[in-house]
């Protein structure tokens, strides 16, 4: 896939340097900040090129690809004060913590700028608008079921998550939860969390394997913890014994499937992803939508969302990917 130079920014004068430095832009061109989880992940990294589509298709849009180093709500803080500081016309945030953003982002919002949350949401005090990558409950259904078609005659699964406080993996988990009873026979042993560090997952997938010698699945709703869990199989040699499933990108997850460390897995287009989020913050900040329950916002070729009482809305159904598709789609994403 062709990669477009993004603004990668991250704190203080790092930031104030990319937003002041010299710029192809007008100085009048709506400015807004994609704040990631963390930088150098390949899912956001897949979202920024989205967001620029996005840009270019509206015009007199620049795109400020953000994000901590790590996995942290202080490091959000940090760059989302400092975007803060800079005046961009609106911020749509990827959250690493539910409630420890909103003060910052209401601040944000005092100073008018458009917030927005997508992927990982914040809670409805801290953002005006929530994109979910598709419906919680159809991501719940999907990453268990993912499993079960696999073990027919039921087993045992873990699941490998990221950060304790995510809120998209924390609600999804949730929902796999409540429908455990259409999967008679699934048992769920753990839940560990790699805190989307490859390292980390890596142990932590290693740990499950040993503390549970009869496990037969690794379920990782996280595109950093997938990658690292199937690795982690092949390494011990488990490979056709535990099947590693969840979200992931085609790309990353192109040699698991060929191992057969993966039998299959799901994910939303992340491309998509970051160009909706785009075209929301956009229509928000422009005043072309109102963020009100039951108000339609325009999210260009992807279609049009309606949001719900909390102003959350869903953007489209994971899809699943396996060794019958994954060559039509590793190279895209």
């Amino acid at each position: 896939m062709k990669r477009r130079t993004f603004t990668k920014l991250t704190t203080g004068l790092s930031l104030a340097a990319s937003l002041f430095g010299t710029s192809a832009l007008a100085q009048d061109d709506m400015r807004i900040a994609l704040v990631v989880k963390a930088l150098g992940i390949g899912f956001f990294e897949a979202a920024a090129e989205g967001a620029e589509e996005a840009a270019k298709e509206l015009g007199g849009v620049e795109i400020i690809y953000t994000g901590p180093t790590d996995t942290t709500a202080e490091g959000q803080i940090e760059v989302i004060n400092s975007l803060i500081a800079q005046g961009v016309d609106a911020i749509a945030v990827s959250a690493n913590d539910t409630d420890a953003l909103v003060p910052t982002l209401q601040k944000a919002m005092q100073r008018g700028i458009t917030v927005i949350s997508w992927d990982s949401g914040v809670a409805e005090e801290g953002r005006q608008v929530h994109l979910n990558p598709s419906s919680n409950a159809l991501i719940g259904n999907m990453i268990i079921k993912l499993a079960a078609d696999h073990l027919p005659d039921g087993g045992d699964v873990a699941v490998l998550s990221a950060t304790t406080t995510s809120t998209n993996q924390n609600i999804w988990i949730e929902e796999m939860n409540k429908v455990m009873d259409d999967y008679p026979g699934i048992n769920v042993v753990s839940t560990v969390y790699g805190d989307d560090l490859a390292d980390k997952s890596y142990r932590e997938a290693t740990g499950l394997m040993q503390s549970y010698p009869d496990l037969d699945a690794i379920i990782a709703p996280t595109s950093v913890g997938i990658v690292a869990a199937a690795q982690a199989v092949v390494d011990a040699g488990k490979v056709g014994e535990v099947n590693v499933t969840g979200l992931g990108l085609p790309s990353e997850m192109a040699g698991a499937i060929e191992s057969g460390a993966s039998q299959s897995f799901a994910i939303w287009n992340p491309i998509d992803l970051g160009y909706s989020a785009t075209m929301i913050a956009h229509a928000l900040a422009s005043g072309e939508a109102t963020a009100e329950p039951g108000a339609e916002i325009s999210i260009g070729r992807v279609g049009t969302i309606t949001l719900d009482e909390t102003n959350s809305a869903a953007m489209a159904d994971p899809f699943v990917y396996d060794a019958s598709n994954i060559d039509q789609f590793k190279s895209i994403f």
